[in-house]
């Protein structure tokens, strides 16, 4: 069922699911596309109802919403400015009188995490290796002899008191500088990541919603990070006319503008994030579906240019790709179209830069930019 432009719904059966479960599944969706509006997402929940007969008199849209509340995942308030139609930019109301709380935007930002990794191999451990062996703080599960130098610390009593058994025998206990087994270590390594989302109106062309699946993979690696890679750190920037950092908090009402792309402008806050950053590893993700197309010249004034590929503008980005690598800083471009002028100006990009870039549609981007954002690390590290 095409409810409108940009995403598309299909009847979904859940087994072993309570009512609510069933329509918090469906509402977690909607309040995604509807960018955390939850009144539009229960007028498009209605309409789901009538079509595929979700509820039934036991339990009804009207009962949902009042599990809702009663859950803490969306609250009610006073909007003076409800009766003008939509809220402020960016209040995710939409003028309306409910609206998501931290807990259901943590959940949103979790389900996410699960949609787009939860079929790939998790690793136990907290942090990211280096693949170099040492007297580091993650534990690999690999054991060798005691070196003289090791540390008392990394000596594995379990390993050791078994080695003895078969060197010595079980009728007298012994103990010696052979019997003792160390377990290898790796260290640990901090990345700071800034992540480029492109908001230009594009991303909504066409039919095509590129911007959900984008706070997607942005809300999903902010989990991914904030709980599995807590010394790592991101920011995340979006880009129109112009770039402003936006925190995870607002992620789930991330919206598109009418905005042309300042590529520029978005390298340059990037950049700047990430040479207030401690860390020595660093890296520029940027998802985006469009040429560049507006600068802002010093004046003040915008300079834009739909029109094919403007030399000015490529030749500024070519020149923030070599800044970053002057810097250590590799971006990777993930590029949601496959136009061959724009492939051929990414690839020319990605060249200044040493970088790397993929031509994606949106399906698997999320897994994409898991496996390079690891690969990534392993590399600088190595490096």
């Amino acid at each position: 069922m095409n409810l409108r432009k940009g995403f598309r719904f299909t009847t979904y059966e859940a087994p072993e699911q309570t009512p609510f479960e069933k329509l918090f599944e469906i509402f977690q969706e909607l309040v995604t596309h509807t960018s955390g509006d939850v009144e539009e997402a229960l007028d498009w929940l209605r309409e789901l109802d009538k079509e595929y007969e979700l509820t039934d008199d036991d339990y009804t849209i009207d009962d949902f919403i009042e599990d809702l509340k009663a859950k803490g995942y969306i609250r009610e308030e006073i909007d003076p400015d409800a009766e003008q139609g939509e809220g402020e930019e960016g209040d995710g109301t939409g003028g309306g009188n409910l609206s998501i709380t931290a807990k259901l935007e943590r959940m949103l930002r979790q389900r996410a995490l699960d949609q787009i990794f939860g079929k790939m191999k998790r690793r136990g451990s907290g942090d990211h290796k280096t693949g170099k062996l040492g007297s580091g703080d993650e534990h690999t599960g690999d054991f060798r002899e005691y070196r003289y130098g090791d540390s008392l610390e990394r000596i594995s009593m379990t390993e050791s008191l078994k080695n003895a058994q078969i060197n010595h025998g079980m009728d007298s206990f012994m103990l010696n500088e052979g019997d003792l087994i160390v377990e290898d270590t790796q260290f640990k390594a901090q990345m700071s990541t800034v992540l480029m989302i492109d908001i230009s109106h594009s991303m909504i062309l066409y039919g095509e919603d590129r911007i959900t699946p984008a706070k997607k993979v942005a809300m999903a690696l902010a989990e991914l990070i904030t709980t599995r890679y807590p010394k790592d750190t991101l920011d995340i920037l979006v880009f129109g006319n112009d770039a402003w950092p936006i925190p995870i908090k607002d992620l789930p009402y991330l919206k598109v503008g009418p905005y042309h792309t300042n590529t520029v402008a978005g390298l340059q806050l990037a950049m700047d994030m990430l040479r207030r950053k401690r860390n020595t590893n660093k890296q520029i993700f940027m998802i985006t579906d469009g040429k560049p197309s507006c600068l802002r010249l010093p004046s003040g004034e915008y300079y834009k240019n739909s029109v094919g590929l403007d030399d000015y503008i490529v030749e500024k980005c070519y020149a923030m790709a070599q800044q970053a690598r002057k810097l250590h800083i590799p971006i990777t471009t993930f590029m949601i179209a496959q136009d061959p002028y724009l492939m051929q100006f990414v690839r020319e990009f990605t060249q200044a830069n040493k970088g790397k870039a993929f031509y994606t549609g949106l399906k698997g981007l999320g897994e994409m930019i898991f496996e390079d954002y690891e690969e990534n690390r392993k590399k600088r590290i190595k490096g």
